[in-house]
């Protein structure tokens, strides 16, 4: 269980933190051409979307979005269950030689951006790949740091940070919880 401790985000600072991404996105890409996003299931989807949306505002191009699941791809796979759900990585275009934005909506240990970026690979070899976060809470326990982050925010490891979206959950806030237990 967890208990809601402070807001940090409300749906105004998340569509800000969203056009600022995807205007520094633009920025150190010089445009849009060779640029992908890649959402990671489930809030990186969401989110890859309105970045794909603001950079359209931005630059009259819409980059293409896919949706990468990383179940078999986790170091705790043995942990999450005995049959764990396995949803479809949905990625219409070649990854091969694009500029690729993976988009989370938390950065924490590093773990899950690791299996991201073991399934991009195994579907292509891209230019380079890039990492957008809605929040780096820190406690990385891989070498890995977003290349775009919306907001850090210092957590101590009985804190959990809680992103909803919209289009999953109703509303757009990010809140910190304490664990309880």
């Amino acid at each position: 269980m967890e208990r809601e401790k402070a807001q940090i985000l409300d749906a105004e600072g998340v569509q800000r933190a969203i056009r600022r991404i995807a205007h520094e996105i633009v920025e150190r890409n010089r445009g849009v051409e060779g640029l992908v996003l890649v959402g990671i299931r489930s809030r990186g989807i969401p989110l890859a979307q309105r970045l794909a949306d603001e950079i359209q505002r931005i630059e009259g191009t819409r980059p293409p979005v896919g949706i990468l699941d990383i179940t078999l791809y986790r170091d705790d796979l043995s942990t999450v269950g005995a049959q764990p759900v396995v949803h479809r990585t949905e990625i219409p275009f070649s990854i091969t030689g694009r500029r690729v934005v993976l988009v989370d909506d938390v950065l924490y240990t590093g773990r899950t951006t690791r299996a991201a970026l073991d399934a991009l690979i195994d579907l292509g070899r891209p230019q380079c790949i890039q990492l957008a976060v809605l929040v780096d809470r820190g406690h990385r326990e891989l070498p890995i740091k977003a290349d775009y982050v919306g907001k850090n925010v210092p957590t101590s490891r009985r804190e959990t940070v809680l992103v909803r979206l919209a289009e999953q959950d109703g509303e757009d806030k990010v809140v910190i919880a304490e664990l309880e237990g």
